[in-house]
Order: structure tokens, then sequence, then C-alpha cells
């Protein structure tokens, strides 16, 4: 009798703590580029690359909620030197913090810092070599629907703040940010606390 009631026990607790969280997963496409330095002659354009991973969401309410998430992302530029193109690509663990405000109906805004802690680059430049520094620091905003069975989908911009560039290159200035564009589809679980 006593097991039976630690176990009611136990999933209320649970049930209970099921509707101030969701957990979700997510992935979608970067649309990505360099912002700031000197790229003398060299033209810059936006480099495709794509995000995926996990979250959680902590809900403070209704309305106002705080979500960590941790995702695998690959982003850079291209360069176009004359007509000769080269990719700086750069993949990231990323872990940004949002603080999200979801309006009755599923409407969401966003904003929040994000960490970035790089996991692998790739250049076509063999003069750069090692080009990316080791971490980026950013600052995300963002919309997006979230319906009521968990499907969702949002769309997000991320400024660095800190230089991606730790190399000597005569024709490159390293002191340029990431920017990059993230559309995402998601889904979650325990979405019966959901406005």
């Amino acid at each position: 009798m006593k097991k039976l009631i630690v176990a009611a026990f136990l999933l209320v607790s649970a049930t209970g703590f099921a509707q101030t969280f969701q957990l979700g997963i997510k992935g979608g496409v970067n649309i990505s580029n360099f912002t700031g330095g000197d790229f003398k002659n060299l033209d810059k354009k936006a480099l495709v690359g794509f995000h995926g991973g996990g979250f959680v969401t902590f809900w403070l309410g209704d309305h106002l909620g705080l979500q960590p998430e941790v995702l695998f992302s690959s982003q850079g530029a291209k360069l176009d030197n004359a007509g000769t193109k080269e990719n700086l690509k750069v993949s990231y663990i990323n872990v940004p913090v949002m603080l999200k405000y979801r309006f009755t109906g599923g409407f969401y805004l966003e904003a929040g810092p994000q960490i970035g802690f790089k996991v692998d680059e790739n250049t076509d430049n063999q003069q750069i070599g090692t080009f990316a520094k080791s971490t980026d620091l950013s600052i995300a905003g963002g919309l997006g629907f979230h319906s009521d069975m968990g499907l969702g989908i949002g769309a997000r911009y991320t400024a660095g703040l800190s230089k991606v560039g730790d190399f000597d290159a005569g024709n490159i200035d390293p002191d340029f940010k990431n920017g990059v564009i993230q559309i995402s589809l998601f889904y979650t679980l325990f979405n019966n606390n959901k406005k």
C-alpha cells in the first residue's frame, strides 16, 4: 500500500513539473555571412548551412519563459576574388539562452545571448589555414509560431559580438563577426500548459 501511495505521489509530482517546462528538438537552415572587417577586393557572399539540436523551455507563467538550447551550427561566408571563389566555413556548438514571450494564439518573440564553441573549420584558402577563434559571443532575436500540438516554426537573427578571425593575412582584416539568419522547424513535448 505504501508503495502505491509513493508511486501515486511521484506521478502527480512529475505531472505537475511537466506543466512548467517543455522539451523540444529543432532543426533548419542557416544563411550566414561575415559583418565588419576589411576584405579589400574580396566580395563576401552568404553561405547556406544548417543547424540542429535540442532545448528546454522553463515557463515562468502563462506568457514568459526561459529557453536554453544546445545547437550544432554550420556557418561562415563565401569569398569571391575576381572569379576565384573560396569558402570559409566554421561549425559551432552554440548555446543560446533565450527569454521568450508568447502571445495568446501561439505567436512568440524571443531574445538573448549566445556562446559558441568551435568544433571544426574549413577553408579553401591555403594561405589562411586556421582562421577562426575557439569561442564566439553573439546576441540573438527572433519570432515564430508554436501550435497547440507542439509543432512550430521560427526565424532568428544572430549578430556576432566577438571577432571571428584569428589569422594574419595581407588582404583580409580578421576583425569580422558572424551574422546568421536561422529558419527552424521544432517540436515540443509537454504542451498541456500552452495557452
